[in-house]
């Protein structure tokens, strides 16, 4: 295990990864310029400039413009400079989680708006395969393909599209030194190092996907959703739903709204951490509460979460409770692994679906100070596919 690694694992509650690997990244970067530079020339992201000044700055805030529904914070922004000209790349880096609110287009805004800068270059690394410019081909997603708003919004934004095992490859063959190879050993860890090849574990994952799923179905069958439904007025009818919710938050997962206005409170139940970074990691069940960072009722929810976690501590779990807006939740859940001892799974799994049900509508019921107005079945079962989608894929990171 790296350093990172262990140092990541002694951070309480949800594991701020990319945050934390975004500082790991452009540390190095900034002690190392000849690597950035060598990076940016490889992928043809930049020409041989001679720069004179390199500055890098993580976690940068830009106020919102007048398009824009909110702020933005950016992963790394980079100034390079000759003494006469400036350039400037912003990086957005992802590794589990893929863009959200759209982020991409807004930074593009940014560029596009920045004084005094001879080239506007935008980055987008993933771990994962999240083609920007074939985005256009999915239905269920109407916004335009991020490449296409790019040049369409101003020729002089450049946009890049990378993967980190490209990074890693290069990186692997260009330097040896101690911080280096923890950065390697990190990425290994993460996932972040895989390249074209399919594994033994991919041919695994192939013949086994199927069965996979059924299991996961059943166990959140009829039986299931109509208790469900009867406790919260309302599920979401698409098993589609389901679906891009494993692809895009790495769960599997039925919901519904408790608010008037959908999505603003909801809950959901399943599986989580489907496609965590470790491959020991066993994925979790449960059920969640989670509050949008728009609701206008935010605060009186995380003080009712907050009690709920004071008062059954050893019951329900926090995520992002914080007074900033952002996507809160709290969770009653168990690891995948107190199951595997049970004759039984799916009936085990089942019931404790059933429980994780009647505990949230305890809560439901013990905790009326929450915003609570349920949702006709209709409401629920008949979304707006184009609001639904949206929100849903910016949910925070483990929920």
């Amino acid at each position: 295990m790296s350093l990172f690694t262990n140092l990541l694992n002694l951070h309480l509650g949800n594991k701020p990864r990319e945050d934390f690997f975004t500082e790991i990244i452009a540390y190095f970067l900034s002690l190392n310029n000849d690597i950035l530079l060598g990076w940016l020339k490889h992928h043809s992201i930049i020409s041989d400039d001679n720069y004179s000044s390199i500055k890098i700055s993580t976690q940068q805030e830009h106020k919102k413009l007048e398009t824009h529904p909110e702020d933005s914070r950016l992963d790394i922004a980079v100034e390079l400079s000759t003494g006469l000209n400036t350039d400037v790349i912003f990086l957005e880096s992802k590794i589990g989680a893929k863009d959200g609110n759209n982020a991409l287009r807004k930074y593009a805004d940014i560029l596009s708006n920045l004084p005094n800068v001879r080239h506007r270059i935008l980055i987008y690394i993933t771990r994962d395969y999240d083609p920007k410019d074939e985005l256009k081909q999915y239905d269920y997603d109407p916004k335009p393909a991020i490449k296409e708003y790019c040049l369409e919004l101003s020729p002089k934004v450049n946009f890049f599209q990378l993967r980190w095992y490209q990074f890693y490859s290069f990186l692997k063959e260009r330097t040896s030194d101690i911080l280096a190879q923890e950065i390697l050993i990190f990425m290994r860890n993460n996932r972040m190092s895989q390249n074209n090849q399919f594994s033994s574990v991919d041919l695994l994952t192939m013949v086994n996907f199927n069965k996979t799923l059924n299991l996961m179905e059943s166990t959140l069958s009829e039986e299931v959703k109509k208790e469900f439904k009867q406790a919260f007025e309302g599920v979401n009818k698409s098993e589609l739903d389901s679906f891009y919710q494993w692809k895009s938050k790495n769960r599997y997962i039925i919901g519904t709204s408790l608010s008037s206005r959908k999505w603003d409170l909801w809950c959901g139940l399943g599986y989580f951490n489907l496609n965590a970074s470790n491959l020991t990691d066993y994925p979790y069940l449960g059920i969640f509460l989670q509050v949008s960072p728009n609701f206008g009722e935010r605060p009186k929810i995380i003080k009712s979460m907050q009690k709920v976690i004071n008062d059954k501590p050893n019951i329900w779990t926090p995520a992002n409770l914080t007074i900033l807006p952002a996507w809160s939740a709290i969770f009653y859940q168990k690891s995948l692994q107190e199951f595997i001892s049970e004759k039984d799974h799916l009936s085990a799994i089942k019931l404790f679906f059933k429980d994780s049900i009647k505990e949230l509508k305890t809560v439901q019921e013990q905790y009326s100070d929450f915003p609570w107005k349920g949702v006709t079945i209709e409401e629920a079962t008949e979304p707006d596919k184009e609001e639904e989608l949206d929100i849903l894929s910016s949910s925070i990171g483990g929920v």
